[in-house]
């Protein structure tokens, strides 16, 4: 195992089951860059970190159920499942907060992490926004 897949799989042990945000700081370079779908791009440490919180804050005690693994040079991907139950508040992008909806969520999503010297340079998680918004209920019943 290389050391991209060594921070990944930290990474991943940091944010669902066992969440410590400090160790999550600790696995991103002070300059790091991430891109979500829910939040787009994030610059810095202590903006990945930020969105790590408010995630684990809203789903927590998830767990990530890897599907595929790899690792290329230096860089880790995975694919996998997220689930875990909507019991926290839920922040979105524009500053609002909503309330826990208690639902259930199962996300398919793939993550890539790119390393350099034992930390997490380029981030970048993609997943179906609708469908998790979808399995909480935020969405209306009406088609668009």
């Amino acid at each position: 195992m290389g050391e991209a897949r060594e921070v990944m799989d930290r990474l991943t042990d940091a944010v669902t089951a066992h969440t410590d945000l400090k160790v999550v700081g600790e696995l991103y370079a002070e300059d790091a860059v991430a891109f979500t779908p829910d939040e787009g791009e994030l610059r810095g440490r202590d903006s990945i970190v930020e969105y790590w919180r408010t995630m684990t804050e809203a789903v927590p005690g998830a767990t990530f159920e890897v599907l595929h693994s790899y690792e290329a040079g230096d860089t880790a991907i995975d694919e996998g499942i997220y689930r875990g139950r909507n019991t926290g508040p839920l922040e979105l992008p524009n500053g609002e907060t909503l309330p826990p909806t208690q639902k259930e969520v199962r996300i398919r999503g793939v993550d890539i992490a790119t390393v350099k010297d034992g930390r997490i340079v380029d981030y970048r998680l993609y997943f179906d926004e609708m469908d998790f918004l979808g399995q909480l209920g935020l969405l209306p019943d009406e088609p668009f």
